[in-house]
């Protein structure tokens, strides 16, 4: 496969743009609120790369490490833990204001669960965290996994509990399995991608990943001028994206999406700007396990395609040049242990500014000495065999 990084930038209409208040400051608050109820939930810090910005030629480069989150090491738990809860609330009929971990652990409702079963397909991480969900709710999980996934990643899912397994399909055809095994056994699809009749379980996913982007910039204690986000499926950058467009449209940053050549079916969609969203087909064979997904979430489309600005496609070697730069730090930056989806975006930041023949992009973003830049590490070493194998042998698989 010839690889290269390939980018195409939207220009947007005002009047036309999507409707963005399902992220809005309610929306955001009342999943802040959820989250600070369950009994780990902590902020994940935000590192400050104050030596690596100052060698790029940029203002300020800080990157969230979501490694750090739940002991789950991704950002997942966030949306699996708030849309599960949400869903459990309804069904034993709570209003929102007593949607909180400490009510759902009353006994009588704790025996009402007991009838509640989660069924999701997952590259991992997403698995992992509705196996956390599953085990803190007291209920049980199925999670299935496309075929020529980690084992290890397998093997935590396992670890919280969750029935789990590979198929013999790729990430969207297990998808439509677990949505097939939902409906023959009643039980609960928790999944992070929208379908015809089906949004308002991905949608309550998405917002509990606003808890995210609230930390950030109390964090960051700026409005950063650049955010870099990360896609599989669009659910974690439309979530983000939707936060900044429904708080402050007009000053919102200027928001890049970014995707392995391998699974760029946004990328591909917004190259074709024709109202139809782009698959990727068979196999997908990225070290960027979480990113391997051929076909945008439908209710994501809607607001990265009004309100993210560029979408660059990359090689495998811009995650594998990252998970290194964030693995060893300038001087006193901290360290970050990033997994191949979560430094992908460190990676082409640092490409764009050293590569002289991408000045053109770089320019085109508008990266400069006055930028301040966010970035999510979505995940750490979340199958550590693979880490080692980038970070400390130079290797990445080249299929």
């Amino acid at each position: 496969m010839n690889e290269s990084i390939k980018a195409v930038h939207l220009a947007h209409m005002d009047s036309a743009r999507a409707d963005a208040t399902a992220f809005d400051s309610g929306a955001t608050a009342r999943a802040v609120a959820f989250h600070r109820s369950l009994p780990d939930y902590e902020p994940t810090p935000l590192a400050d790369l104050r030596r690596l910005s100052t060698g790029l030629g940029l203002g300020r480069l800080a990157v969230k490490d979501e490694s750090k989150r739940f002991g789950l090491n991704a950002f997942k738990g966030l949306g699996a833990s708030y849309a599960v809860a949400c869903y459990l609330a309804q069904y034993l009929g709570l209003s929102e204001g007593e949607m909180t971990y400490e009510n759902l652990q009353k006994p009588a409702y704790r025996e009402q669960l007991r009838k509640v079963t989660l069924v999701t397909a997952t590259d991992g991480n997403h698995g992992r965290g509705i196996a956390w969900a599953a085990k803190i709710f007291g209920l049980f999980a199925h999670v299935f996994m496309p075929k020529g996934g980690s084992t290890e990643r397998l093997a935590n899912i396992r670890g919280l509990g969750a029935e789990a397994s590979f198929t013999t399909y790729n990430y969207d055809d297990t998808v439509r399995h677990a949505a097939n095994l939902a409906k023959e056994k009643g039980w609960v699809l928790v999944q992070d991608t929208a379908f015809d009749g089906y949004t308002e379980i991905p949608l309550r996913i998405m917002q509990g990943y606003t808890t995210l982007a609230h930390e950030a910039i109390e964090q960051y204690g700026e409005l950063p001028t650049h955010i870099f986000l990360q896609a599989g499926v669009g659910s974690l950058p439309a979530a983000i994206t939707g936060y900044f467009a429904a708080h402050d449209r007009e000053k919102r940053p200027v928001i890049t999406i970014v995707e392995p050549n391998r699974a760029d079916c946004i990328y591909r969609t917004a190259a074709a700007s024709d109202g139809e969203r782009h698959i990727v087909t068979g196999e997908i064979n990225s070290i960027m396990a979480g990113l391997s997904c051929g076909e945008p979430n439908p209710i994501a489309w809607e607001i990265l395609k009004d309100y993210a600005d560029h979408f660059v496609s990359v090689p495998e070697w811009v995650a594998a040049k990252g998970m290194r730069i964030l693995g060893n730090p300038l001087d006193d930056d901290p360290r970050v242990i990033s997994g191949e989806s979560g430094a992908v975006t460190t990676g082409l930041i640092a490409e764009l500014m050293q590569n002289t023949s991408l000045d053109y992009l770089r320019d085109r973003i508008g990266l400069n000495k006055d930028s301040r830049i966010l970035c999510i590490s979505t995940e750490g070493d979340t199958d550590r065999t693979n880490y080692r194998r980038v970070v400390w042998d130079g290797l990445y698989p080249s299929y």
